[in-house]
């Protein structure tokens, strides 16, 4: 009889013990994966953190120096399922995070691209600085962390005025303009454009002859055909503003998109490739 309580007790104890660990597997209430990134595919997230302020050390992609990051932050902790069959080596982990991180434009960095202990990246959307890693933990390949902060990138505090857009067009035939903004892979205008385009309104209105070609250009993350599309799009979106809203008269605009096809910067840093997504006025 005692061995029988023995042996039923001990079932009890073993359902009990699968039942928590099959809980354990679910995502933690309130927890979900971040906008940016999709986590590894069999692994749930075990703990989660959000704090409007906050600070985390990363490594510079770029200049591979340690920096502290200031802004929004989120934690993430990731836990296998099924540490038998489904393990995963840390720098697969750090592979699908800055495989991703590579497609939109960003930079990342592994400090051991062999076993790839940690990997830091980066990437500007938005006008956000994002940086993010993927630290281990001490078993390796079962868990990892990823943190991310969200940094205000600096602002165009100044805008090129009509008479500096001019001595540009007159001495060169074109200008580059900084002050056009759109949402990330759209050719919605942000109302943060308003200055430059009162300035290019000013610009034309005041120069009623001069007629210009808006060119738009992005940088060379994505396809080719997909980015000529696209700076066609902010290209008209920039002269239909300008016609309708700043009634500047259509006889003076062309809109024309170029892609990734007259870069002004290298397009191997964010930085080069900030300056690629421009808008140009080019005197016709």
């Amino acid at each position: 009889m005692q061995r029988a309580n023995t042996i039923v007790f001990g079932m009890v104890i073993t359902v009990v013990l699968m039942g928590g660990f099959t809980f354990a597997q679910e995502d933690k209430k309130g927890c979900a994966d971040p906008e940016l990134f999709t986590r590894v595919p069999g692994f749930y997230l075990d703990e989660c953190e959000i704090k409007d302020f906050g600070a985390h050390e990363f490594i510079d992609p770029v200049t591979k120096e340690e920096v502290s990051i200031e802004g929004r932050f989120y934690s993430y902790y990731y836990y296998l399922k099924d540490e038998l069959s489904g393990r995963k080596s840390m720098l697969q982990i750090a592979r699908n995070y800055s495989n991703a991180i590579d497609k939109i434009g960003g930079v990342f960095f592994m400090d051991n691209p062999n076993g790839s202990d940690n990997t830091w990246m980066k990437v500007t959307r938005e006008g956000k600085e994002i940086w993010a890693a993927i630290e281990q933990d001490h078993w390796e390949g079962e868990t990892y962390y990823l943190y991310i902060v969200e940094k205000e990138a600096m602002k165009q505090e100044v805008v090129a005025n009509a008479d500096v857009m001019a001595d540009g067009i007159s001495s060169t035939g074109h200008v580059a303009l900084y002050g056009i903004y759109f949402d990330f892979n759209k050719s919605d205008l942000k109302p943060e454009s308003e200055p430059t385009l009162n300035e290019i309104a000013k610009l034309i209105t005041g120069n009623p002859n001069l007629k210009v070609f808006i060119v738009g250009h992005t940088d060379n993350v994505g396809d080719v055909d997909y980015n000529m599309k696209l700076s066609q799009a902010r290209a008209d979106a920039v002269a239909k503003a300008l016609t309708t809203k700043y009634k500047v008269s259509p006889q003076n605009l062309k809109a024309y998109g170029v892609g990734q096809l007259a870069p002004v910067a290298s397009n191997k840093t964010e930085e080069g490739r900030s300056k690629n997504r421009r808008v140009e006025l080019v005197e016709q």
